[in-house]
């Protein structure tokens, strides 16, 4: 059973579509940039939540389903600044899901501080699928990627649909929107661009020609591919051999087997 601490805000239950309280859930959770002027971001489902928790980032509003306050074991209110309750057709008119969960939270966005130089990043070149954005974020998490940056004209990093593919990854990763490309480049650390045509083969760069740690690897439009301005300032090309005579692999396989190989020769040097 949930336990109220007896210091703790009470629950507040919402009844009806007309609260003001619901108009306004409705209105952000809908809003895929509002995050930008409000630093808030929502975020939808256990999982998404408890990934949250255990960063340990605390909910500015969190939302639960009614029927789950007497029986959701984790004590939702240690974690949230107020606890907002309501009905199922209350929750699937705020869900962005087809079927909706019983748990919406919000999270206070905080700036962050300049990138660090020193340490590897990932860069999402004008990347608009939002499924692919959230598979790299993932894939730079586990493979020891910290570090997160987009060029203009990149899906926001904060959408709903980028924070479900994720899976959570985000609230272990720092994030940097709508940074120039010549920037990017300012910070000096070794640049591996994808190609599909030209550079060298990602299996071949072992020995003295080996994957450069710290690095950034710069990952381009699903169809475009990298913009004008990452060449020609020393970047180095990558491709994937593929024997299997496919055009090109989808922008986010890519990158799994590119930070994998980076990670495995971070490990093997370090």
């Amino acid at each position: 059973m949930l336990m109220i601490r007896s210091n703790a805000v009470p629950p507040k239950h919402i009844s009806s579509k007309d609260n003001a309280i619901y108009k306004r859930l409705r209105l952000a959770l809908r809003d895929n940039t509002s995050y930008r002027d409000k630093q808030l971001v929502w975020i939808e489902g256990e999982h998404l939540c408890k990934a949250a928790v255990e960063h340990g980032l605390r909910f500015k509003e969190l939302v639960l389903l009614d029927t789950k306050l007497a029986t959701e074991t984790f004590n939702w209110l240690d974690h949230a600044d107020q606890l907002l309750t309501m009905t199922a057709p209350l929750m699937q008119g705020l869900s962005q899901l087809p079927s909706s969960t019983w748990l919406l939270a919000s999270i206070e966005m905080h700036e962050t501080n300049r990138p660090d130089p020193l340490q590897s990043m990932v860069v999402l070149d004008q990347i608009q699928d939002p499924g692919n954005a959230g598979s790299i974020l993932r894939c730079a998490a586990a493979f020891g990627f910290n570090q997160i940056i987009t060029t203009p004209g990149t899906v926001s990093m904060w959408s709903p649909k980028v924070v479900r593919a994720a899976m959570g990854s985000h609230f272990g990763l720092k994030l940097f929107e709508a940074v120039q490309v010549a920037d990017v480049l300012a910070f000096g650390l070794p640049v591996l661009v994808t190609d599909v045509h030209q550079g060298t083969f990602l299996h071949e760069r072992t020995g003295p020609s080996s994957l450069p740690w710290p690095c950034a690897w710069v990952f381009g439009h699903e169809g475009q591919g990298i913009s004008d301005g990452w060449m020609p300032n020393n970047s180095q090309r990558i491709r994937i051999v593929q024997p299997g005579g496919q055009e090109s692999l989808n922008v986010a396989a890519a990158a799994a087997i590119c930070l994998h190989a980076s990670a495995v020769e971070r490990i093997e040097k370090f």
